[in-house]
């Protein structure tokens, strides 16, 4: 697998919009939609191949603390904006997001916050995995769409990212441009990729482990069966985030796709989250405290 194969995240699809409901908010999320789609198909994604304007991003510390101030402007090339699935605009933003520099996990992650950034690249650009997007529409349906399962068409660039109604570029899965600048590498132990909101750091897919570069796989599968009671109905494909469950043990990583690793910036070692090619691509949870500038703005 290949960064030019666009990673070949899962099995995905493409939907059926019904309707447009609710309001959008600042940051975070576009308008809600009624959607009936159960089942995936391959996802396409807009090549990236122009620029997205001047990039600005600052990374300091100031005491105990690390802050990014940036624009949420990347360096690397992007898909076209407005596209058929995404009518919004690249704008540059302004972001200063504030975390530990020496972050404590507890016994316990923290889930998923709807209204909390996972965190963001050293290119100032934001890590969201969820889409706002439910089975018919509802929130309180149990059944919400994963953003890279296809079943949804959020005009996806190569990036794995689009734009929210505020002009704000954010990454839905692996960085791709970003990966690319940084000289990944799947032979080599990842490079630096950014930071979570709790502060701890993120890699994409390979490690160091005695003395050898290993693929930090995820622990997450698919469900077994068919999806239960009177909701979408169908095989658990991977359309929803509903559709999968942590297993331990089942691969390197951990219900936060963590683990204690060392790496260049860590020689002593340190508990670091990994983007990986199958779900969840980008956490879900933390292992720490997110801080609260990374909480999702309403106007």
């Amino acid at each position: 697998m290949t960064l030019g194969d666009n990673l070949k995240i899962g099995v995905l699809a493409v939907a059926v919009v019904l309707g447009v409901a609710a309001k959008s908010d600042a940051q975070g999320r576009p308008p809600m939609r009624a959607h009936t789609a159960t089942e995936t198909l391959p996802l396409t994604v807009a090549k990236a191949n122009r620029s997205a304007g001047q990039s600005q991003v600052d990374i300091s510390t100031q005491g105990t603390r690390r802050v990014v101030v940036a624009n949420g402007i990347p360096r690397h090339k992007v898909g076209r904006f407005p596209n058929p699935g995404n009518p919004n605009r690249i704008k540059a933003q302004s972001y200063q997001f504030m975390m530990p520099l020496s972050p404590i996990a507890a016994n316990q992650a923290t889930s998923g916050r709807k209204r909390t950034l996972f965190g963001v690249a050293l290119n100032g650009v934001p890590f969201d995995p969820g889409a706002a997007e439910f089975w018919q529409g509802n929130p309180r349906s149990g059944w919400q769409y994963e953003a890279l399962g296809g079943a949804v068409p959020l005009g996806l660039d190569a990036n794995f990212a689009h734009v929210q109604p505020t002009g704000a570029y954010h990454y839905h899965g692996l960085p791709v441009g970003l990966m690319q600048q940084l000289g990944w590498s799947r032979s080599e132990a990842s490079p630096l990729i950014g930071y979570a909101a709790d502060g701890f750091p993120i890699y994409a897919i390979t490690a160091t482990a005695n003395g050898r570069v290993i693929e930090m796989s995820s622990s997450y599968r698919l469900n077994p069966g068919k999806r239960p009671g009177a909701g979408p109905g169908g095989d658990h494909d991977g359309t929803f985030v509903q559709d999968y469950t942590y297993v331990k043990g089942a691969g390197a990583l951990d219900e936060c796709n963590g683990a204690f690793v060392n790496s260049a910036e860590y020689p002593e070692g340190t508990y670091a989250y990994f983007l990986t090619d199958s779900y969840p691509v980008i956490p879900r949870c933390h292992k720490g405290t997110p801080d609260p500038s990374f909480a999702k703005r309403r106007r």
